[in-house]
């Protein structure tokens, strides 16, 4: 078909002459995505975000907000005559009653329990990458406010149900909140209206959670994806890739065909595990009572680390005014509440600007690194998720302390020991990790890979060939630049760098930039003085000590 049909025609130029949406239209459906699979994590999380509006707004339909008393009545016969809540009767109602309501209840908690996973691998790809670099700082905090906001939204949603468990959660979250110094009066009367449990907890989480936080989520996300459209994608170095173009597919028809299959494969596997995979059992639990608790009680793996941050601090502290109770601040609560969420949050917000002030870099970058391109940072990262894992892992310490037979107290002392040597150990083994992949890389670079010919020299010895890497595995190890460095002069530091902080800034920049293993360039000599693979070269025609000895 060579003409538009009139039909399509008519109304597309009347919008057209009066928006001038076409051109908009035809500039950015030809706007080019590059292809790798580390980009769909961002988009995991945006998928699963797109379940949760409309598996909440199903869930809004039955459920009842209230704290009032009921007996309940309903189709659940081990439950039948006790004193309940609405909103745990609504729960139950949903679970059992509401055609299809316990699968979108489950669907609704896995999707947003991926959700929180997507973003929290979608912020590790940009991190190791050096994504969040200029011109992307912006987006990169929008980014950490939207993880910050969505625990909250997670904490919000868990309590809601208003069932054995989730009372348990909203203990320890009113717990937390009581013992904040000075805010800390005002925000529990904030939340629960009254005294613990109160009446209003529960018809406030509601509000929250289906209103405020959900529209904050929404506009930063809008943000977060008008930026990164207005500033281009990121891509890994390569064959004919540079920081003034983007080598990939058109946005239509091939990346939009291929969003939406990945939209319905997340939704597939969301789906499937909303149907066999049991989750959040309410009617299990029993009804919240501030009396009873449940042995093993444990919150979603996005809360876990403040969890175990709370069960390994000891009992500390401070008494600011004397003995007397209104100056007394507990640490053993105040310091897990805070300072575990502080170091990771406020860490990620901070480190594209420590790393500019470190390095002096203030290029825009739009190639990203591989993790091994940056030690330091990728270490820094790593140690960073050990000490999350650690406070994560100890966060159910009676859960292993019961079925191991180890002692309580010894699994506490674990983690009070492993929350620091953890973090040191993971960054200075994924140091040496990435030193020796960078020396591979450069192995490949001045031997060539690996052939599986066996060749044997005149001499009787038997050597297997090397051959030269792929043309585009060659322009890909190649991409790696090394991190800034400060410049400096031994004999007369530069004025900025003459008192302590200066001088603290150099000695930063001179041991996190730099290039720790230096890249072979074709026809020069390579690491360890060896000769680099020549352009062009023969892999029979390798002299004798660029084969491996057999």
């Amino acid at each position: 078909m060579r003409t538009v049909p009139e039909r399509i025609a008519g109304p597309a130029t009347f919008l057209d002459d009066r928006l001038g949406a076409g051109g908009f239209a035809r500039r950015n459906l030809r706007k080019i995505f590059p292809d790798h699979w580390s980009f769909l994590l961002g988009e995991i999380a945006l998928y699963s975000f797109v379940i949760l509006l409309l598996t909440g707004t199903f869930l809004t339909f039955w459920f009842k907000p209230s704290m009032g008393e009921i007996v309940y009545d309903g189709t659940y016969a081990p439950l039948k005559g006790v004193t309940m809540s609405e909103a745990y009767a609504s729960s139950l109602k949903i679970s059992f009653e509401v055609r299809g309501g316990l699968l979108i209840r489950q669907i609704h908690h896995w999707a947003a329990l991926i959700f929180i996973g997507g973003m929290m691998a979608h912020a590790l790809r940009v991190f190791f990458t050096g994504a969040y670099r200029k011109p992307r700082e912006l987006n990169w905090i929008i980014g950490v406010v939207i993880l910050s906001v969505a625990l909250f939204e997670g904490l919000t949603g868990y309590s809601l149900p208003d069932d054995l468990l989730s009372g348990a959660g909203l203990r320890v979250t009113q717990g937390v909140v009581i013992g904040l110094p000075v805010v800390g009066t005002y925000l529990n009367f904030f939340l629960f209206g009254s005294e613990y449990p109160g009446e209003d907890v529960i018809s406030r989480f509601y509000s929250i959670h289906i209103l405020l936080l959900p529209g904050l989520i929404l506009a930063l996300v809008t943000a977060h994806l008008i930026l990164m459209w207005v500033q281009k994608h990121t891509q890994f170095p390569g064959k004919g890739r540079t920081n003034r173009n983007v080598v990939g597919a058109p946005f239509y028809p091939a990346f939009m065909a291929k969003s939406g299959a990945f939209f319905l494969f997340t939704f597939a596997v969301i789906a499937g595990l909303g149907t066999f995979a049991q989750i959040n059992p309410v009617w299990l639990y029993g009804p919240y009572s501030p009396a009873d608790i449940s042995a093993g009680s444990q919150p979603d793996f996005y809360l876990a680390f403040l969890e175990g941050a709370l069960r390994i601090m000891p009992a500390w502290e401070l008494n600011v005014f004397g003995t007397s109770q209104a100056g007394t601040i507990p640490l053993s609560v105040v310091i897990p509440a805070l300072v575990p969420l502080g170091i990771i949050v406020v860490g990620m917000a901070l480190y594209p600007f420590l790393e500019r002030w470190i390095t002096g870099d203030h290029r825009e970058h739009h190639l990203a690194d591989r993790p091994r391109d940056n030690p330091h940072r990728t270490s820094i990262g790593m140690a960073a998720i050990a000490f999350y894992g650690v406070l994560w892992l100890f966060g159910g310490n009676d859960i292993i302390s019961a079925n191991f037979r180890v002692s309580l107290y010894t699994t506490t002392w674990a983690g009070r020991i492993l929350v620091f040597v953890a973090p040191a150990l993971a960054y200075a083994i994924t140091y040496r990790i990435c030193l020796g992949l960078q020396r591979s890389d450069v192995a490949v670079l001045t031997h060539g890979v690996e052939s599986g010919v066996i060749k044997r020299l005149p001499d009787g010895r038997y050597v297997e060939v090397h051959s030269r890497p792929a043309e585009d595995i060659e322009a890909h190890l190649r991409g790696r630049e090394p991190v800034p460095v400060l410049p400096y002069d031994e004999a007369v530091p530069p004025k900025g760098m003459r008192g302590p902080i200066g001088r603290l800034r150099l000695r930063m920049s001179r041991a996190y930039g730099g290039e720790k293993i230096p890249i072979a360039n074709g026809g020069a000599h390579g690491e360890n003085g060896q000769a680099a693979l020549p352009a062009g070269a023969s892999p029979d025609a390798l002299p004798e000590d660029r084969a491996l000895t057999r």
